[in-house]
């Protein structure tokens, strides 16, 4: 009997899909970080309302792609079973408790930042739910997600909010935190066997040109400690970015389904409780 390989990639989710998990990722953890900012008495009216509106915009492409838009209220019926709609019940609050803090309301900021934490917290368990896909299933991608959401967001305010220094340790520490965690999901796939054309793009020149790029984003935060406001503003933008990449790569090309897996061959005879490894 022959081993079938059936992996393929799958193509449910494009790069809309992925763009929610951008959007939301970058948009949750700006308004996070927002409000760490207005607690140390920072004006930081932009950075929030504009993480709200990336949020906005991620839930909305979600909304473009399915193929019958007002299907979508359907994914309020499964707060059981559905990190999705988990998801979406917490959005609405979200943006109520945000605007609220932007219009003078200063317990807002402290109750957004809970909710943005929550649903980037449902973004991830939606990759980890998606267990017919090892690259989103493994468990490492849970705080992968979450540390990128963070790095994305404390970059996105060193250009948007002010750069001082307390933020551009949150934006490095975030950063090297979410390389470290990369690798170790990185050889988690490795050792779970992932399908091969998941453990390749690991190997591919965009994610050698991202890997760099997230190097230089954690060199030139360094620098910005001491006392380099424009390196700390790139390395800000270049987090953001780096983690854009990873997860246009991890919806649209690096999904893999297993496929169909025979580790052992059954043998006819007598002793049928024995097999053979298959060659």
């Amino acid at each position: 009997m022959k081993q079938t390989n059936t992996a393929y990639r799958q193509r449910y989710w494009d790069l809309r899909a992925a763009g929610n998990f951008i959007a939301g990722g970058t948009g949750t953890g700006l308004v996070f970080v927002s409000a760490l900012a207005f607690a140390t008495g920072q004006n930081v009216l932009v950075p929030l309302l504009l993480g709200l509106a990336l949020v906005g915009l991620g839930l909305s492409l979600v909304w473009l792609e399915i193929g019958k838009p007002w299907r979508a209220f359907n994914v309020f019926f499964h707060p059981q079973t559905s990190w999705m709609t988990r998801e979406g019940m917490l959005a609405t609050p979200l943006f109520a408790a945000g605007l609220a803090a932007a219009l003078g309301f200063a317990p807002g900021f402290a109750i957004a930042a809970v909710l943005a934490a929550g649903f980037l917290y449902c973004q991830a368990r939606m990759l980890r739910a998606s267990r017919a896909i090892p690259a989103w299933s493994h468990p490492r991608i849970v705080p992968l997600i979450l540390l990128t959401g963070l790095a994305e967001g404390a970059g996105a305010y060193l250009v948007l909010g002010e750069p001082t220094r307390p933020f551009i340790v949150l934006a490095l520490v975030a950063a090297s935190a979410r390389e470290i965690v990369r690798e170790l999901y990185r050889r988690g796939l490795s050792a779970a066997a992932a399908p091969e054309g998941t453990l390749a793009w690991f190997r591919r020149p965009e994610e050698r040109a991202l890997q760099t790029l997230r190097i230089a984003a954690m060199v030139l935060l360094a620098l910005g400690l001491v006392g380099n406001t424009l390196s700390a503003t790139i390395g800000g933008v270049l987090a953001a970015l780096t983690g854009w990449g990873f997860k246009a790569i991890l919806v649209t090309r690096a999904a893999y389904t297993r496929g169909l897996r025979i580790p052992r061959t059954p043998t006819r005879g007598r002793d049928t409780a024995r097999a053979v490894e298959p060659s």
